[in-house]
């Protein structure tokens, strides 16, 4: 690094933390800035103490992954760590460094690119400034502490847990999720997404206990919930305070059941067994511009605590 010395960047971080955690004490409790591809980007303040700092992460996604489903193939990350409440002027500055960085990387041009930052949803105050450098929020990740309660539910369905017999129609209720949520920019349907669904969805069956559940009616199944238990959602558990956390990766309805309560009982049931196994937070996704997730997921006792912002192709960075 060249001035920002480490106990400077340290000194950064505490800050922060405490600052996330006056915003929203789901978020973590520390913010510790990791490496990237090169030395931070600093933005100045006072007294000699940079404002906020971010460090720009490149990332491949092969294309024999399921990983790239949920996004551009190349994916180049900033991550911030801005001191004060008011992060515009920092945001900008920093906005604009990163702009210079990216200009200066011809694989940025390739239109499967996508210049990214996730933004703790309740921190408003850089909202303009990302707008302005030609970003869109695209993604939310909601979470729902153990024990918050959810409304709805039907009383006439049968919930049990999926087994491998169940492969099927859990590999198709799982591709309905990816073409429902392509038409929002949040999946990418490749060549290999459905041989990678059935994959996965089939190691996943085979698990015990079961952490997917299906809902029938009449012996017919109308809806799916899945879930990532804590030992396989490390990768995401991050995002939210230190404790046992698992990610909801599915919740699918029939089209012609939505709107019936199916997807609340699904939740219900799901929750239920979460909390009994000692779940203290559980995180999904959902696209910004999804018209139903954001009212049912509330409804659920979920809440935004990070806002994924894009610009694609990555060059497209103003």
């Amino acid at each position: 690094m060249p001035w920002v010395v480490r106990d400077a960047v340290d000194g950064v971080n505490r800050v922060v933390g405490r600052r996330w955690q006056d915003l929203d004490r789901m978020l973590p409790g520390r913010a510790d800035l990791p490496e990237g591809c090169a030395a931070p980007l600093v933005a100045a303040g006072t007294n000699g103490r940079p404002a906020g700092l971010g460090v720009c992460r490149h990332e491949h996604v092969p294309a024999d992954t399921l990983n790239q489903t949920w996004g551009a193939a190349g994916r180049f990350s900033l991550i911030l760590r801005l001191r004060e409440p008011d992060t515009s002027a920092a945001l900008d500055d920093l906005l604009g460094q990163w702009h210079d960085h990216l200009a200066g990387l011809p694989e940025t041009g390739a239109q499967d690119t996508a210049a990214m930052i996730s933004w703790p949803s309740r921190d408003v105050s850089g909202v303009n400034a990302l707008l302005r450098h030609g970003m869109q929020a695209m993604t939310v990740i909601a979470v729902r502490p153990a024990g918050q309660a959810a409304d709805g539910g039907q009383r006439d369905l049968v919930i049990r847990e999926a087994g491998p017999a169940d492969l099927d129609t859990v590999a198709e209720f799982e591709m309905g999720v990816i073409r429902y949520d392509a038409q929002f920019g949040s999946a990418i349907l490749r060549p290999a997404t459905e041989a990678l669904v059935r994959a996965e969805t089939q190691a996943a069956l085979a698990r015990r206990p079961a952490w997917a559940w299906l809902a029938e009616r009449d012996g017919q199944p109308v809806g799916l919930v899945h879930v990532q238990p804590p030992e396989l959602s490390g990768w995401i558990a991050g995002m939210t305070r230190p404790g046992v956390t698992a990610y909801l990766q599915t919740m699918f309805v029939r089209p012609g059941e939505r709107g019936g309560g199916v997807g609340a009982a699904l939740v219900r049931h799901a929750h239920g067994v979460l909390d009994a196994r000692g779940v203290q937070a559980t995180l999904l996704h959902y696209a910004q511009v999804n018209p139903l997730s954001a009212p049912f997921w509330s409804r659920m006792g979920y809440r935004p605590l990070w806002t994924g912002w894009e610009v694609r192709p990555a060059a497209s960075l103003r």
